[in-house]
């Protein structure tokens, strides 16, 4: 017979994620075929940058560097409270994925016109920092141009 206090809440459900930042930009230019969670290996100062709310992953991008995944271009800025350690803005940061998820992706990203882009940033209900992943093909401009039509359709037709 179990104790009341070895019994769990039957009810009691995982944190949520925060959301941290989004790449909008990313849906607009290139076309997302498959996505990827991976982790996100970071300095003290970085994690309480993400924490306020602040990063951008505009013109960011994740590229492989032997069979590492390494984020490039997202700018984490300086911590306000850091000391002589703050970390640089503009590091290149690693991707944190299972060995048979980076094989995958290591073949997706050397095929002609696909990219590996960050689509957002956020913080797992335990905590740690994730990063989503895509693997897009870029957008013409006339692909563009049909994305928004079908965007301000859709927009039209919720509005009815």
């Amino acid at each position: 017979m179990q104790k009341a206090a070895d019994k769990k809440p039957a009810d009691k459900q995982p944190a949520a994620e925060t959301l941290v930042g989004e790449n909008k930009k990313a849906r607009f230019h290139y076309e997302i075929l498959e996505r990827y969670e991976a982790g996100l290996v970071l300095q003290g100062t970085e994690v309480k940058s993400l924490r306020r709310g602040q990063i951008s992953l505009d013109e960011s991008f994740a590229r492989f560097d032997g069979d590492e995944l390494w984020l490039l271009g997202a700018t984490i800025p300086e911590y306000s409270h850091g000391n002589l350690q703050n970390h640089d803005p503009k590091r290149k940061r690693k991707c944190l994925l299972h060995a048979r998820e980076l094989r995958k992706l290591k073949a997706k990203s050397q095929i002609k016109g696909l990219t590996i882009v960050p689509l957002r940033v956020y913080f797992s209900g335990r905590g740690f920092a994730k990063v989503t992943l895509g693997v897009g093909k870029g957008r013409k401009l006339h692909d563009k141009r049909e994305h928004l039509k079908s965007k301000e359709a859709r927009k039209e037709m919720r509005q009815q």
